[in-house]
């Protein structure tokens, strides 16, 4: 037998007290005189003969009742079958995963709600403890300190969902991180509540627990059940146009053991349900759904996807944001006195882009920062403070379209084309008194793919003809080509940008390329794609959001506003590139609470963006690891403990045998009170 609070043995010397007033009773006693007192000395012979035996029992009585009552105080008890079982006297941190994939349910109860009722019982066990700590996913200020199990206790009918998943690394370094400020007399032990789901643990073979501490891990046996999640949303073209036939691509995914069929995804629109379409997924499969839809008016649309998915719910709904009809921006940067007509007859007579059209003699540079296409077209060369402002403007994710003048200065061109990673620039070694014909485009490319019309054979197209003035290395997509084979216009990706460059001058008599009908469409397209990409919806579980914010004024302060809730992130302005990052769920007040939709992207109060945040999709995953997996992971750690089965009704009595030991202080507390009893008895009926 052992003790968990030995120093209460000192309270045995509290015996002395009783038998201190038995051994020196100071009552006085009176003698009466009698004249004959042979009768009365036979009486009191056996008087006092039964006064002695009551008064050595009511000492006993008192005697064991103050020393069961002591034992109980030190609270004995049997060593556990587990040696290495719990030590009582040291620090016990609890980690109860709290994300939502603990909303899968087994018999109608949730995983969470089966961890919290074994953990109230376990805390049964730890009663008098004092030195305990409750941490969640929320990693809450309010975890740090410690508190007596009751109001652990009571804290378990207060969690909640909690949006971010931890992982096991960052769960134990939090606990470590506590036990090292409050080192307590013992060893300490560490207990984990999870389904452990392996999108969302880490690399458990790398996590290494300290010899000095216990852990021990219980796992909610989660089966990998049915859950369906939107996987990617993304459109066919760069932007939304209104009243224009538009498709949404949406990638559905099913991560359970069973087949869905015929599952109903709906698409909304500003709170509109515009389409539905039915998918069917095989076990760990996908199947990709298309949504035909228009729009009116321009600007930001809110959009959902939704589905209904038991029962796991909280990725029944994506959200995303479309920006219909996009202004584009469009620099037209000429060299000679006069442009030709025909850039600004494409662009300028559309809603669609907002067209400037300057010699670039007289051209402010920083104009570049506000555009989405900048078009140089009879140039004689690119060279000083133009040509730094081109590269940044590339790299940094615009797009730019070179059209030669009649005679380029081929060293400076060559030298600003290298920048960009085209190579080989070269005036054409061949002159041919006539323009060349053109090949007939690739109309599987991407860039051609709605160009033309599926019933045109390709025999049948009018190209045009061409006299190109240079030639140089197709090191990126060939658009178009001579039906020599020599280039016409290519696309290269540079960085985050895009360069167009094109063979010949637009005037007639390099050919007829300017007037012929493909030049519309091919102008067109260069246009559409120099739209910087907005991403249609973002994840909580991403650290930085990167935006590009126009015309951003020095020192300017950003928040995101949903409703009531209002954020200032932490965020780095850099040009037009806004970077914010993300608060996590322990970073935000009590009353503050990130939950998916769409959040506002506001300066000085005018709302600039639209962007839509969703719940990490990570947990979606139903992969678990089991009992086995996990011993299998910690098998060369004998201080962890791995549990089979957190629902089996006798857990509780089943983990106090294995790592508390026979508790006995109950049975001493019972025999101090039968003991009290005893004396009371033999004080009152004992004559």
């Amino acid at each position: 037998m052992q003790f968990l609070f030995p120093t209460f043995l000192w309270s045995l010397l509290a015996i002395g007290v009783p038998i201190a007033i038995h051994l020196f009773n100071f009552r006085r006693t009176r003698r009466v005189y009698f004249s004959n007192v042979k009768l009365l000395k036979t009486v009191e012979m056996e008087t006092s003969s039964f006064r002695r035996l009551k008064q050595y029992l009511i000492l006993a009585a008192r005697v064991l009742a103050i020393a069961a009552l002591a034992l109980a105080f030190a609270q004995p008890f049997l060593p556990s079958k587990n040696k290495a079982g719990i030590n009582r006297q040291g620090v016990t941190s609890m980690y109860v995963d709290n994300s939502f994939s603990m909303q899968n349910e087994q018999d109608g109860q949730r995983y969470l709600d089966i961890a919290t009722t074994k953990l109230g019982q376990l805390l049964g066990l730890f009663r008098n403890a004092t030195a305990m700590q409750l941490i969640t996913n929320d990693f809450g200020s309010q975890e740090q300190a410690l508190s007596p199990a009751d109001r652990l206790r009571d804290r378990l009918t207060t969690i909640k969902m909690a949006a971010t998943p931890r992982t096991l690394a960052n769960v134990y370094k939090r606990q470590v991180n506590l036990l090292a400020s409050h080192a307590g007399s013992g060893k300490n032990q560490l207990f984990w509540f999870s389904d452990f789901q392996k999108s969302t643990a880490g690399d458990l073979a790398k996590l290494q627990i300290d010899s000095t501490n216990r852990l021990f891990v219980v796992p909610v046996q989660a089966n990998a059940t049915q859950n369906v999640f939107v996987d990617s949303v993304w459109l066919n073209t760069p932007f939304v146009r209104e009243f224009q036939n538009n498709i949404l691509y949406v990638k559905v995914s099913n991560s359970g053991n069973n087949d869905v069929k015929n599952l109903v995804v709906k698409l909304f629109l500003d709170d509109v349900q515009v389409a539905t379409a039915p998918v069917n997924l095989s076990v760990r499969g996908s199947a990709a759904a298309a949504f035909n839809f228009n729009i009116r008016g321009k600007g930001f649309k809110r959009g959902k996807i939704t589905f209904d998915d038991q029962p796991i719910t909280f990725d029944n709904d994506y959200f995303f944001v479309l920006n219909a009809s996009p202004t584009i921006r469009v620099l037209h940067l000429y060299g000679a006195s006069t442009p030709t007509p025909y850039v600004e007859k494409v662009f300028d007579n559309d809603s669609l882009f907002a067209l400037q059209s300057i010699n670039a003699n007289n051209a402010d540079v920083g104009l570049l920062k506000n555009t989405d296409l900048a078009v140089l077209e009879n140039l004689s060369n690119v060279e000083g403070a133009l040509r730094g402002e081109l590269e940044n403007f590339v790299k940094n994710g615009g797009s730019l379209l070179v059209i030669p003048p009649a005679t380029p200065d081929l060293n400076a061109y060559a030298n600003f084309l290298t920048a960009l990673g085209i190579n080989g620039l070269a005036t054409r070694t061949e002159q041919t008194a006539s323009p060349l014909p053109l090949a007939n485009p690739d109309r599987s490319s991407p860039f051609f793919s709605d160009v033309f019309e599926q019933s045109v054979r390709q025999e049948n197209i009018d190209m045009p003809t061409a006299a190109p003035v240079w030639q140089w290395q197709a090191n990126g997509t060939r658009l178009l080509s001579l039906r020599s084979g020599d280039v016409f216009l290519t696309q290269s990706a540079v960085a985050r940008g895009k360069v167009y460059v094109l063979a010949s001058p637009l005037q007639a008599q390099y050919g007829n390329f300017a007037q012929n009908a493909l030049f519309v469409p091919t102008f067109y397209k260069i246009a559409a794609q120099s739209v910087r990409e907005q991403r249609t919806g973002y994840s909580f579980s991403e650290n930085n959001l990167v935006l590009t914010v126009p015309d951003a004024p020095k020192n300017a302060i950003y928040k995101l506003k949903r409703g009531k809730l209002e954020l200032i992130p932490v965020q780095r302005l850099n040009g037009n590139q806004l970077v914010l990052e993300l608060p996590k769920s322990n970073q935000l007040s009590s009353d503050q609470e990130l939950e998916a939709g769409y959040y506002e992207l506001q300066n000085d109060n005018k709302t600039l963006q639209l962007l839509a945040l969703n719940q990490d999709r990570r947990e979606s995953q139903m992969d678990y690891y089991s009992a086995d997996e996990l011993r299998q992971v910690f098998k060369n750690q004998p201080n962890v403990a791995i549990f089979d089965n957190l629902n089996d009704a006798d857990f509780v009595k089943e983990f106090e045998q294995q790592n508390f030991g026979k508790s006995l202080w109950k049975y001493f507390l019972m025999a101090a009170l039968l003991f009290l009893l005893l004396e009371i008895l033999v004080a009152r009926f004992v004559k």
